[in-house]
């Protein structure tokens, strides 16, 4: 399907340009100094004194890309005669702003007592019930909200529609369905913004429930649908009403096909994304920006960087965002140099990195070990591109000298950051505590960690492992205690395999697959090939108190990835390549393993863990062991 754009709201009508012909010109108009002379011609001609015309006209700089708002300003006061049609414009204009309170400012001066338009229309009221929302202002909406009662506007069905939309955005689920229930003429966006509501405050029953009942499902609900879900981290949900919108023959738009690659990214369904691509492209959709980037990042997180780059390079047109994509995949793929490779060229091109494109950019050379230059570029975030440093960028500093065993320069930075440091950034010392090892930053980390986020299970887990590898049992216990006591629960292990376009998912020591006989024979086979080939076992990566080597060499075994590879041996085609994601970062002895096998094997295997991608390859990783 190729989308056919809309004409821009400042086209006039045939009618209106046989009455003043001097607005054919907008139709070709693509820049100020060529809408200035025919905003001229209008004057000359008396097209302005025309309130339909002179709508028209000012809607080209209220809404064209090539326009000035501060022109339209200067437009809607030097036009006396303005009516509420006039002033809804430039308020929409406004209210489309990614700053908000500008449009509640001008709303504040159409009700000035001296302004003829003080009694507001009731889409001016809807406009600023927008604006209230974005803006986060719920004591004004409430105002706005009075205003419309006073006036007897409060039934009317944009005001009542964008009255769900601001209560639902402060999660005030009980207001927003007593508005909507007494919307006398409901219709099909009153339905979808109840919709959007009840996904915005996680009521999902409630959401698939009013789906399923609405008369009509047009393209604006699925799109709805799909995105509250994409949002509630509702993957495969996401991708099950995707395939029943395709069912019943309704077209996707663009903001579908990029939430659907968002789910299939999320869950690492590569086979998934694929079918999507080439469904766009059996469907001859216009390739736009949005969706190119999102099959960069869905390529991305599923560990396929040679498709990844294969849309990239296709691309005719490119932003911020996608080079930042693109710069941040390789990061998390193992491929630094060429992230950083891939700035330089953006750069190059004369496209502007953003606070997004130096969190892919540091992440490079923290995962690469490149010290000098990650500190380089952090620098040059502020002396020359004048970005300044957030917290994220921050943590990534904390990052990139804490995995270097640098953990004086590491505390050094939280201690002079500007800002607040967050659990993110104590996380990342925490981890570097892990990996090199100091009890004293330890504790201090920990402690922190604890504070911030004293219901977060990994903290928990992190330190717990920490003192465990040292065989600190006693801190061991006592962390499982402070658990008990805050009930905090332990996120169990789990490995997901992708074949066939289908997630296979496997728990540590899995007993409930319906192939775990095979699962575990498959493993016996693996153990025995890896003892041959010179395997020794990490028993510091048992965490639990056991004395007996053998057992600790049995419960490594379990572990949920292992046993998804065990899996993927038996299933996959012979040659074909291995996905895995894991929930929680992979242990060093499964590291191993998987680097092994791949060689033993002759199989190319990708391990997906929180943090990053391992590429294994003739039993080498992508990450070199420095990860």
């Amino acid at each position: 399907m190729v989308v056919v754009p809309s004409p821009p709201p400042w086209a006039p009508p045939p009618e209106l340009v046989s009455n003043h012909p001097a607005l054919r010109h907008l139709l070709t108009c693509t820049s100020m100094p060529h809408f200035i002379q025919i905003h001229a011609l209008a004057i000359t001609t008396g097209a302005v004194t025309d309130n339909f015309a002179a709508a028209r006209i000012l809607s080209f700089p209220a809404f064209s890309p090539a326009g000035s708002l501060p022109y339209a300003r200067r437009l809607f006061a030097a036009n006396h005669r303005s009516d509420a049609f006039i002033t809804n414009i430039l308020l929409r204009a406004y209210a489309s702003l990614p700053n908000p309170f500008p449009a509640l400012s001008f709303f504040a001066e159409t009700l000035d007592s001296s302004s003829p338009l003080r009694r507001p229309h009731p889409n001016t009221l809807a406009l600023a019930l927008k604006a209230s929302a974005d803006a986060g202002d719920l004591d004004v909406g409430k105002a706005v909200h009075g205003m419309a009662l006073k006036l007897a506007e409060a039934s009317d069905v944009s005001v009542q529609n964008f009255l769900v939309r601001l209560y639902a955005s402060f999660r005030l689920i009980s207001p927003a369905r007593l508005v909507y229930d007494g919307i006398f003429d409901l219709n099909d966006a009153s339905m979808n913004i109840m919709l959007g509501a009840y996904l915005n405050c996680g009521l999902l029953e409630d959401a698939r429930q009013l789906f399923d009942e609405m008369p009509e499902r047009r393209i604006i609900s699925w799109s709805v649908m799909i995105n509250g879900l994409v949002q509630n981290s509702l993957f495969s949900e996401a991708l099950e009403i995707f395939t029943a919108m395709l069912v019943e023959k309704v077209d996707p738009n663009e903001s579908v096909y990029v939430n659907a690659l968002s789910a299939c990214a999320h869950l690492g369904a590569v086979d998934q994304g694929k079918w999507i691509e080439n469904h766009l492209r059996r469907k001859n959709f216009a390739a736009t920006v949005r969706i190119g980037t999102a099959l960069i990042d869905m390529y991305l997180k599923s560990g396929c960087v040679k498709n990844a780059f294969d849309v990239f390079d296709s691309m005719r047109e490119k932003n911020s965002l996608t080079w930042s994509a693109m710069i941040a995949g390789l990061a998390i793929n193992g491929r630094g140099e060429d992230s950083l490779r891939l700035f330089s060229s953006m750069e190059a091109a004369g496209i502007s990195p953003n606070e997004v494109t130096f969190v892919g950019v540091l992440n490079a050379c923290s995962h690469s070990g490149l010290i000098d230059e990650g500190a380089k570029h952090f620098k040059s975030m502020s002396w020359v591109y004048g970005i300044r440093p957030n917290v994220q960028h921050y943590c990534c500093l904390v990052d990139l000298y804490g995995r270097a065993g640098m953990l004086a320069e590491a505390e050094e930075v939280i201690e002079n950051m500007p800002m607040e440091p967050n659990s993110a950034v104590w996380g990342s010392l925490l981890n570097a505590c892990r990996i090199h090892g100091d009890v004293n930053l330890v504790e201090r980390a920990g402690k922190k960690l604890l504070e911030l986020e004293p219901e977060n299970s990994g903290r928990y887990v992190l330190l717990s492992n920490i003192y465990a590898r040292r065989g600190m049992w006693e801190e061991v216990a006592e962390i499982r205690r402070i658990m008990k006591k805050r009930r905090v629960t332990k996120t169990p292990g789990s490995s997901y395999v992708d074949l066939d376009g289908e997630n296979h998912e496997f728990m540590a020591g899995d007993s409930f697959h319906s192939e775990k006989t095979a699962v575990y024979a498959k493993i016996e086979e693996m153990r025995s090939r890896l003892k041959t080939a010179g395997y020794k076992p990490r028993i510091k990566e048992v965490l639990i108190d056991i004395e007996d080597d053998d057992e600790k060499e049995s419960s490594l075994y379990h572990h949920s990835e292992k046993l998804a590879l065990a899996f993927g041996l038996i299933r996959s085609e012979l040659g074909s390549t291995i996905r895995i994601t894991k929930n929680i970062r992979v242990c060093d002895d499964c590291h191993l393993v998987v680097k092994m096998v791949s060689k033993i094997y002759g199989r190319e295997i990708v391990v997906r863990d929180r943090s990053r991608f391992h590429h294994f390859k003739d039993g080498d990783c992508s990450c070199k062991d420095y990860w």
